[in-house]
């Protein structure tokens, strides 16, 4: 009989699937390795939150930790884990020397979430009123550390084939150490179609998406500002309803019934709000990774028109379902039109499916990456031994952390 597998997850916050995409994809990360016979610990240093998921009821064990604290390599040692996912690169920074210390033969697996520094360029280029070059990567100094944490782990999991080709084309990052793992959703048909709202049976536009995430501020101000007084004033009667976690008081100030522009705050459940809308409006202007409002939109129906950075590595070779203007005076006018005509909307929806069957299939990908983590049990030695820059970093940058960590616990306990 084969023993069970023990992942241990160390998150950057507790799952929050419905607030962020960050949070669903982490919940898609749990189904995978659940499903594949293992034995799951989630741990973090964040709060509880009001919105956390319960994973009790996905049978994954909860358990607080504290950072800058030996009492997590007593933890580890008892725990004993064969898999260790970091969410995101601090949390590899922060955990991952203990790790290697207490635990040298546990897989160490980075999941990015999105390549951070490139959501950082791009905002940095955005802010400074010039256009994003692939060299601006070179020098931004989030890089540096994340492309460390890369090449420190044994895998790292890439939800873009854009971020995939950049951390091979610019940063050199061999094959062996990256993953392309998408979101991962159910397969639909037009049969799915019939048993959502028809277009008749919906109304208004619709944004949603997380107020924490710097991008998502920014599109609500690009819509409010730009787009939305081009759409009011060939389309007097439109109605726009901008949902999402966590707004803050710059954001509610937007709030304008009169002029059609409704703050309604979280979603009690997301996927109902954006199935009963009939367009999903996101002019997003910079940021990284896939985005999950626009696949959600995909999965309930509801075509979306948006941008070139909005749709990256989304759709391959396919027709958006929508539309991709980055041009705000066409970005309105085929919002518009998506609208009111509804063979287009139908086309577009049919256009939605063909995207989730193709790219984002979680059979497609689940099976090789399990594959890929059991051929890493027993082929670990020899795949650390050919990463010789991971080891160097290993060698130096840990020692500085190791250091600086104990340190800190040193002056805490004093």
């Amino acid at each position: 009989m084969n023993q069970i597998k023990k992942l241990l997850i160390i998150g950057f916050v507790w799952p929050e699937p419905n607030s962020s995409a960050a949070g669903g994809r982490m919940m898609q990360l749990i189904s995978i390795f659940k499903e594949n016979g293992f034995e799951i610990t989630f741990v973090s240093a964040a709060q509880d939150s009001d919105f956390m998921v319960d994973l009790a009821e996905f049978k994954v064990t909860k358990k607080s930790i504290e950072l800058n604290s030996s009492s997590f390599d007593d933890f580890i040692i008892e725990l004993n884990p064969d898999v260790v996912l970091f969410d995101r690169f601090m949390i590899e920074e922060q955990f991952c020397w203990r790790v290697t210390e207490k635990c040298p033969k546990a897989i160490r697996i980075l999941d990015t979430e999105d390549l951070h520094c490139l959501r950082t360029a791009r905002q940095k280029a955005f802010k400074e009123n010039r256009a994003f070059e692939i060299h601006d990567l070179l020098s931004e100094e989030v890089a540096k550390r994340e492309i460390a944490s890369i090449l420190r782990c044994d895998l790292s999991l890439i939800i873009s084939e854009f971020e995939m080709n950049i951390l091979r084309d610019v940063f050199k990052i061999s094959n062996d150490l990256l993953f392309y793992l998408p979101f991962l959703v159910e397969k639909m048909n037009e049969e799915d179609l019939q048993k959502l709202p028809s277009f008749s049976d919906r109304k208004n536009f619709v944004f949603i998406g997380n107020f924490l995430h710097e991008p998502n501020w920014n599109t609500v101000q690009y819509l409010k500002e730009a787009i939305w007084p081009l759409i009011k004033k060939n389309f007097p009667e439109a109605v726009l309803e901008v949902y999402g976690a966590y707004p803050s008081q710059k954001v509610l100030q937007l709030h304008q019934p009169k002029n059609g522009f409704f703050i309604m705050g979280r979603a009690e459940d997301a996927n109902e709000v954006v199935k009963n809308a009939r367009v999903v409006l996101a002019p997003i202007r910079f940021g990284a990774g896939l985005k999950g409002k626009l696949l959600e939109a995909m999965q309930c129906g509801t075509p979306s028109v948006t941008t070139s950075i909005g749709s990256e590595a989304m759709h391959e070779d396919l027709a958006w379902n929508g539309f991709i203007e980055d041009n705000p005076e066409e970005f309105a006018k085929k919002a518009i039109a998506l609208y009111q005509d509804e063979n287009l909307w139908k086309e577009s929806q049919k256009n939605g499916i063909a995207i989730i069957n193709k790219c984002y299939q979680k059979s497609s990908y689940s099976t090789e990456l399990i594959l890929l983590v059991n051929s890493l049990f027993t082929d670990s030695e020899s795949h650390r031994l050919h990463n010789f820059m991971g080891n160097l970093l290993q060698h130096h940058a840990y020692k500085s952390t190791m250091y600086m960590s104990k340190w800190i616990e040193a002056k805490n306990n004093n």
